[in-house]
């Protein structure tokens, strides 16, 4: 175990559920990681890659709770103070997250002709490239 003086060198975070709560808790996890300095890298693919595209994005998320849709649990995340996904997102990339997306799971899910989210440098990629990217001394975290 790592003592309080060591972090790791990257975090590298596969987002793969259609779960907006996986989804938000993944940002939540990139933002902390790049406010204190460290490198991440998001590799969105299958359920997850309408989060980071245009349209309706992370509202065609599912909510995992009963009855509530994405924009229903966000509206009420923001009402207990915290951070709406927009937010979260907008943070990430200010920050400096370099977000990818799988071509894999872009054509699995059908996405395949939609465009990145207005304001994010979406690389389009394969998991080798998301592999190759990751640090020896990083974390890779499947969501």
């Amino acid at each position: 175990m790592a003592d309080d003086t060591t972090q790791i060198s990257k975090l590298s975070l596969v987002v793969a559920s259609g779960a907006y709560e996986k989804v938000h808790y993944a940002f939540v996890m990139a933002s902390g990681a790049a406010a204190i300095g460290i490198p991440v890298t998001m590799f969105f693919t299958m359920g997850a890659s309408v989060a980071v595209l245009d349209g309706a994005g992370w509202h065609d998320l599912f909510s995992e709770v009963r009855g509530m849709s994405a924009k229903d649990r966000d509206g009420d995340f923001a009402g207990k103070g915290v951070a709406t996904l927009d937010e979260l997102i907008d943070s990430c990339a200010e920050l400096g997250v370099e977000f990818m997306v799988c071509e894999m799971g872009l054509r699995a899910e059908g996405l395949e002709n939609r465009n990145p989210r207005d304001g994010l440098d979406l690389k389009r990629t394969g998991i080798v490239t998301f592999l190759n990217d990751a640090e020896p001394g990083g974390s890779i975290v499947y969501i």
